[in-house]
């Protein structure tokens, strides 16, 4: 996943982030120091000493290095570990100050100058200053990392002083502050952090917890004693196990085993409500998830057998059988509560046009193979209710289940007829749209590309009057659903759970997991 996946999930993911994600990243990292890790962790590993807080995630993370991995569950846990210079508040999602303090732009809005905390340490000890900011933006776009695509109008990056950051644009960025705050993949690193340091096994933070073991079942955090924020953890540490069956993960939570977790099975989330033994809390993300087919594998590069496809899925039944109301059925990315939502939905389900447009185009018994991860369970719930809706139009689907990592080198590779998966934790329009769908964007795994849609994109990313911003991301998204480069399916819900002895915690709209403020009681 893209979180945000980035992941979901990313796709995406999540991540991730997955945007965000829960998506897309080439190589195994911590896979192949821990393979089949999730399946040997079903409610497995040491306990955890008394003070530590211990989170089951869906997830093993792909590796650790923030600036590389766009898989949700790797931000899961860097969320805690690493800083950023701005973080979205919690609940509203608007900017705010992290380890800058404040901010200013000039008058033709090409140069922000950014000052700098000056009492913010490293995990290793040492100091933060203003190089370490240079150093990490720089090492994201010179080495062309995941999200190099953010600073597509940045010129150059300086810093006039140990607390002073001065970014140069080419043009107005209007989404600046979501672009390097909205996710841990903006992290900042030690200067020469990457000569110092395996980064996808190890890490160094300025975060309120350090990274002190990675176990095929688990990773272990403790409480960073000089952490910058008020107030600083008051748990001791946090161990994240990774437990891929959402039932179990469950049983592990109500027996006391861990106190949170995000895999909840959707079936089972309306008598968790009132349950005593947990607490659930549900809130509107900011996540869609997606099928994508791939744009240069016959039939898929016909865009009458692509809008087949379109009119051939039921997203309501999708939706139903993929989270029993915790998500609402879409047709564009961006949910409804959102200043930059559009009601574009020109798709019903409608399998006579489907099997129509595939006359037309002259295809008959087609075979599909649609990659998902069983990492992701809802994607393999989906899969199989799109693979009976398919059937009714001749369209014969392979579920192809991966292990996450196989998933994201295939996606990287090109290696698919189809798939899908989420982004996780978009906060503005760019998030949802650009990195997807411009014709050389870094997330365009699905080879789309149309020249109309790639100058609405790059104008909406540039245009500072809000409302004329939204407008030509309304055109964008017009084309985009038109010609199915994405097919989206809907925005869940963030569903979260952990014991009565754990407060302090929230769940967000964006699926960042913060574990600085929890206590434990008992």
């Amino acid at each position: 996943m893209t979180r945000r996946l980035a992941a979901i999930f990313v796709l995406v993911l999540m991540l991730a982030a997955c945007g965000g994600g829960g998506e897309s990243v080439e190589g195994e990292g911590l896979e192949s120091e821990a393979t089949g890790a999730s399946e040997a962790a079903e409610g497995a590993g040491e306990p955890a000493p008394a003070g530590t807080l211990v989170a089951a995630i869906g997830s093993q993370p792909d590796q650790l290095d923030p600036h590389a991995t766009t898989a949700y569950p790797s931000f899961q846990v860097l969320e805690n570990v690493y800083d950023t210079l701005v973080v979205p508040n919690g609940e509203t999602l608007e900017m705010e100050p992290s380890l800058a303090t404040e901010w200013e732009t000039s008058e033709d809005e090409l140069t922000w100058t950014f000052t700098l905390r000056d009492d913010v340490t490293f995990h290793d000890g040492s100091a933060f200053d203003s190089a370490d900011v240079v150093y990490s933006y720089n090492r994201i776009i010179d080495e062309e990392l995941s999200n190099a695509y953010r600073f597509g109008t940045v010129e150059q990056i300086s810093a006039p002083d140990e607390t002073t950051v001065e970014i140069t644009l080419t043009e107005p960025t209007p989404n600046l502050l979501a672009n390097i705050g909205a996710f841990k993949g903006m992290a900042i690193l030690p200067e020469n952090a990457a000569d110092d340091l395996n980064l996808e096994t190890e890490a160094n933070g300025t975060g309120p917890f350090q990274l002190d073991s990675v176990e095929p079942d688990a990773i272990e955090l403790s409480a960073f004693e000089d952490y910058w924020g008020d107030p600083a953890p008051t748990v001791d540490g946090v161990q994240f196990r990774f437990i891929s069956e959402q039932t179990t993960a469950l049983t592990e939570l109500q027996t006391g085993n861990v106190h949170w977790t995000d895999n909840i099975p959707p079936q089972q989330i309306e008598d968790l409500t009132n349950a005593d033994d947990v607490t659930l809390e549900s809130v509107p993300s900011v996540d869609y998830w997606y099928m994508t087919a791939n744009f240069e594998v016959e039939p898929f590069d016909d865009p009458q057998v692509r809008e087949a496809l379109s009119y051939a899925i039921d997203r309501e039944a999708i939706t139903e059988a993929t989270h029993f109301g915790a998500a609402t059925a879409t047709q564009t990315a961006i949910p409804q509560d959102s200043f930059w939502y559009t009601d574009y939905a020109p798709y019903e389900y409608d399998p006579e046009r489907a099997q129509q447009l595939l006359d037309e185009a002259g295809v008959e018994n087609v075979s599909m193979g649609l990659m998902v991860t069983d990492e992701f369970p809802e994607s393999v719930t989906a899969a199989e209710v799109i693979s009976s809706q398919l059937a009714e139009v001749g369209i014969e689907v392979e579920i192809q289940q991966e292990t996450f990592a196989t998933w994201l080198d295939r996606q990287g590779q090109g290696d698919y007829d189809a798939f899908m998966l989420g982004w996780l934790g978009n906060l503005d329009p760019f998030d949802f749209y650009h990195a997807q769908h411009t014709c050389e964007g870094g997330s365009n795994f699905q080879n789309y590309c149309n020249e109309e849609t790639d100058q609405l994109l790059q104008d909406a990313a540039n245009e500072t009057d809000q409302d004329e911003r939204k407008r030509l991301y309304d055109e964008a998204v017009t084309n985009i659903v038109d010609d199915n480069s994405y097919i989206y399916l809907y925005n869940p819900d963030v569903v979260q759970a952990w014991v009565p002895e754990l407060s302090g915690y929230t769940a967000r709209p964006d699926r960042a997991i913060n574990f600085e403020t929890v206590e434990l009681s008992g």
